[in-house]
């Protein structure tokens, strides 16, 4: 069996075998541990009938046991679909029936509905094989076939993206370029630890994984967040920059008990949205600079961000842009009849060399040019900075009256007391839809909804005034942070 070009990123870290590549809050694991891993994982999965092209389900909730169930795949060039363990059994369930995995690789082989052939973790080198038969035909991709991702389905059931290695390693290259630092005059250093807070059964964790394998440098990984444990890493590891999702950022801002990030220099935000007013309180309390970027799992990751020369050239001028396009990609912004916005906003169309693998789904959003339909409303300013406005799908259309709920959100979260925000659109009989506010408290305030209405009779238009200022315990998230507008929107009586 031929590897597929991903695998080869495991050989490409510095090789000395007892080097530790992989450490957690608890240990290290050295890369030797790693590669004896993947092999024994490999050559398993290949007697049991896995050959390339074959999908196989990755359901392991730490990130060394992650890695190695992708790299074992690779190995053997099949394709990876990484899911995360914490989903539900009937999620899982779905997840499954929708791959058709020739294998599934599992610490609790009890999440794998029967029909499914199962491999079981039972130590870092050892693995064996669950008795079971295959009820489905397993699916099958080309060569170039990699992962198989699953959208974040915020706005409806997620989507399978079927990732390209070459996609992959484009994006991650073009990355790279874009964050190396300028040449040292005292010559080349040693990589700093590339820490990844989120699991590596999301697409973040998994790409800042590759990511840093691909510049050489060890990785520290954190199978959940938590802001003290983020905090002593950070430390312990002399951590100058890492990613963290804007809800974690919050997280930290709000922790009485975390003052200091030291070193910490740069956080680049991923997974969901970041608003102004948080990159500007998290910098503010610690002194970090945050470089926004962007992406989609269709267009192979992030497609758009910030520099550290961006940050030194603009900082607060730019505040809330995404940032500027990557080296190869292009950008323009259409109207609702596909012509250029006249007025400069409206809907996101980027061409990306990155391009996850074609499917209908994917090839009905793509123009002649191969431009590919985004779905966010933003616009491009004079210095090629790219501003997100919202989601078509989130538009509230008030009586025919447009309403972007970013816009009423970033009114909203600046009010005293408020330390987050989702305004979304419910039915309505008469006008078709109104806004509604969903608002959490700052730890030990007390949110008064009648001055906040009040407030924002004086900043807002009449009609992109929320309906109801509802307070509630917690936003829903999915399990990479995005808020479930769709839930609040069925959970309003």
């Amino acid at each position: 069996m031929t590897a597929g070009p991903l695998y080869a990123l495991l050989s490409e870290h510095p090789s000395a075998a007892d080097e530790a590549l992989v450490t957690t809050i608890d240990g290290s694991v050295s890369l030797a541990e790693v590669r004896r891993s993947v092999d024994t994982l490999a050559s398993t999965l290949a007697e049991t009938g896995v050959h390339a092209g074959h999908h196989v389900a990755v359901v392991i909730d730490d990130g060394i046991g992650a890695l190695v169930g992708a790299f074992a795949t690779w190995k053997i060039g099949a394709v990876v679909v990484p899911l995360n363990a914490r989903l539900t059994t009937a999620e899982l369930r779905d997840a499954l029936t929708s791959a058709a995995p020739a294998a599934v690789v599992a610490d609790d082989p009890s999440r794998a509905p029967a029909g499914h052939r199962v491999l079981e973790r039972a130590g870092l080198t050892t693995w064996r094989a669950v008795p079971g038969t295959l009820a489905h035909a397993p699916a099958e991709q080309g060569e170039d076939a990699a992962l198989v991702m699953r959208t974040s389905g915020t706005t409806g059931a997620p989507k399978a993206v079927v990732m390209r290695h070459s996609g992959v390693l484009g994006g991650i290259d073009t990355v790279a370029g874009q964050l190396r630092a300028r040449p040292s005059d005292t010559g080349p250093k040693a990589p700093m630890p590339n820490l990844i807070p989120t699991s590596l059964g999301l697409w973040a964790g998994l790409w800042n994984a590759l990511f840093g394998l691909r510049v050489g440098a060890p990785l520290v990984l954190m199978d959940r967040f938590e802001t003290t444990t983020f905090a002593t890493l950070v430390q312990r590891h002399g951590i100058r920059s890492t990613i963290l999702a804007p809800a974690m950022m919050s997280m930290l801002t709000a922790d009485p008990d975390i003052t200091d990030l030291a070193p910490l220099r740069l956080v680049r935000s991923v997974t969901a949205p970041l608003t102004p007013a948080q990159a500007r309180a998290f910098r503010e309390r610690f002194g970090v600079g945050v470089l926004n970027c962007y992406g989609q799992t269709e267009l192979g990751s992030e497609v758009v961000g910030w520099t550290a020369k961006d940050l030194r050239d603009y900082g607060d001028d730019k505040l809330g842009a995404v940032g500027r396009a990557h080296p190869g990609v292009d950008i323009k912004i259409l109207d609702e009849q596909g012509n250029v916005a006249a007025d400069g906003v409206g809907e996101v169309w980027i061409r990306s060399p990155f391009l996850s693998q074609q499917d209908d789904a994917i090839a009905a959003r793509l123009d002649e040019a191969g431009f590919l339909q985004t779905g966010d409303i933003g616009r491009v300013d004079a210095d090629g900075f790219l501003w997100l406005e919202g989601r078509v799908s989130d538009v509230i259309n008030r009586g025919g009256l447009k309403v972007m709920p970013q816009e009423v959100e970033d009114a909203i979260r600046v009010q005293p007391g408020v330390a987050d925000v989702c305004v979304a659109g419910v039915p309505d009989d008469r006008l078709g839809e109104v806004p509604v506010a969903w608002l959490v408290a700052v730890s030990g305030a007390e949110i008064r909804p009648d001055e906040i209405a009040s407030a924002l009779r004086a900043r807002l238009a009449p009609y992109k005034l929320p309906v109801d200022l509802r307070v509630v315990d917690e936003l829903p998230r999915n399990e990479i942070g995005k808020v479930l507008r769709r839930s609040l929107i069925e959970g309003y009586p």
